[in-house]
């Protein structure tokens, strides 16, 4: 077994906490990507919070913006999952992950994807979070194109939100700070989506 596959199996440890980001009101899918449901009859935002819990974080952040209301709840009563609606989503990604990082209490890591990602698997997340510490700064890649998820150790939450605006993400952070690549070709998912799937909820 490869060293990367021996990392995709591990659990991601304690300390981690996911931040699943779905403010976006989906201009070109037509309605906000958190209330599309796949067809296999799983919402997009479920899945996305399934998927970080099944990696391994203990507790997942999702990040709220376009009918809020609505996307709240498909998620109550889920005693992990806490809920924060972002000031300012109308802003676009910044205003989002800003709003994430602002709640998460005294994590090791943080584990940074997006609602969109309907492929992304847990062995991807496992990957990319293992072995991580507080100053870890990491984010997958597939076929040599950046994606998610994004993995950020406690000690750069400070400097990273004060680079937050706009539309302006972690990205610009990231290659500042040389962020350690982390191939998930393999394990596919890489692709956000925009295109409207065949229902939703």
């Amino acid at each position: 077994m490869s060293a990367s596959a021996r990392a995709a199996s591990r659990p991601t440890p304690p300390g981690a906490v996911g931040i699943l980001l779905a403010a976006g009101e989906g201009r070109r899918m037509g309605r906000p990507k958190a209330l599309v449901v796949g067809d296999d009859g799983e919402p997009w935002l479920v899945r996305g919070v399934r998927v970080l819990r099944e990696s391994g974080c203990a507790h997942v952040i999702v990040v709220l913006g376009a009918e809020a209301a609505r996307v709240r709840a498909l998620l109550a009563g889920d005693p992990a999952v806490r809920v924060v609606e972002a000031a300012g989503w109308q802003e676009g990604i910044g205003a989002s992950l800003r709003a994430g990082l602002a709640e998460v209490d005294h994590p090791t890591y943080a584990v940074i994807t997006l609602v969109d990602l309907p492929e992304l698997r847990p062995e991807a997340i496992r990957r990319v979070a293992a072995r991580a510490t507080e100053t870890t700064l990491r984010q997958a890649f597939y076929a040599g194109r950046p994606g998610h998820p994004v993995v950020i150790g406690a000690a750069h939450f400070a400097p990273l939100g004060e680079t937050l605006h706009g539309d302006i993400g972690a990205r610009p952070y990231l290659r500042t700070h040389d962020a350690e690549a982390v191939d998930c070709t393999d394990l596919g998912g890489g692709d956000d989506v925009d295109a409207p799937p065949l229902h939703a909820r």
